[in-house]
């Protein structure tokens, strides 16, 4: 998968389902994880 498409992807995962700042950080690092793991 494209490195900016997955961090397209994992930001706005990101974004949605974050609330405040750590949790948005750590829910895009687990979502950048999954998604270089589903290549």
């Amino acid at each position: 998968m494209n490195n900016l498409f997955r961090g397209l992807l994992a930001g706005y995962g990101a974004k949605k389902l974050g609330g405040g700042c750590f949790s948005t950080v750590l829910i895009f690092i687990i979502l950048w994880y999954v998604l270089g793991q589903c290549q």
